[in-house]
């Protein structure tokens, strides 16, 4: 991680304040000093600060049904942060590993590891993301051949990647994705002749959301490592 972000891991000091000791040669990292504060350390680094050894708090995994209307910034704006649902200790360092739009709801996935984030939100990882979509239309025949091959959004070169259309009924569909472009999921049954009325999401890998909504727990240990292993493919799509 940045070493602006592992001293405010490790101590007390906002952003602000370690940037201000990184940047006056307060820091040591594998006893050189360091004042860029954008360096990248590891764990396995000796970091001091002061001549003081540092050690990183724990990393944080956290399940949370995100309500309507709330949004995955770490702070209010035009509608209020889900952030305001997890009282937690130092959750300015916190993020959501793969945003939801404001009015869609569902499972949410909050850490401090960025590492372990990357796993989530990396196409090429093909973590599959399971969505319930509510249509304006019923949806046409077609479609489920079409996400398989990918489609064209407006503004993109590159097709969607290969998507999983399962039917509930004729204005109700699970949608499962690998990947997270901006509107995404509206912007495929756009392209398809559609309209997204509503938007859930269900699953995110192998973690069905299990709370009601504005909860949140921890995730167990069997949870967490599930994103750490070898890439999930779909090469049965086609």
């Amino acid at each position: 991680m940045r070493l602006d972000k592992f001293v405010c891991k490790s101590t007390e000091l906002s952003r602000t304040e370690a940037t201000s000791m990184i940047s006056a040669g307060c820091v040591e990292v594998n006893n050189a000093v360091i004042c860029d504060v954008t360096t990248q350390v590891h764990e396995n680094n000796y970091i001091s600060l002061n001549g003081k050894a540092l050690i990183a708090r724990a990393s944080r995994y956290i399940l949370m049904h995100k309500p309507a209307d709330t949004i995955c910034s770490n702070i209010d704006e035009a509608y209020p942060s889900l952030f305001n649902y997890i009282d937690v200790a130092n959750a300015s360092e916190l993020h959501v590993a793969g945003r939801l739009d404001a009015d869609t709801t569902g499972l949410v996935l909050v850490t401090d590891d960025g590492r372990w984030s990357f796993n989530i939100i990396t196409p090429t990882k093909h973590c599959q993301k399971v969505y319930r979509v509510g249509l304006s239309r019923p949806i046409s025949d077609d479609v489920a051949v079409k996400f398989a091959y990918g489609v064209q959004l407006q503004g993109e070169q590159q097709l969607t990647r290969p998507a999983i259309l399962e039917v509930v009924s004729p204005k109700e569909v699970l949608l499962t994705i690998t990947e997270g472009k901006f509107h995404q999921v509206k912007r495929m049954f756009a392209a398809v002749g559609n309209r997204v009325v509503s938007l859930h999401r269900e699953k995110i890998g192998a973690i069905q959301l299990d709370v009601e909504v504005g909860l949140w727990r921890y995730l167990t240990d069997d949870e967490v490592n599930s994103f750490s292993s070898e890439d999930k493919m779909i090469d049965n799509l086609l």
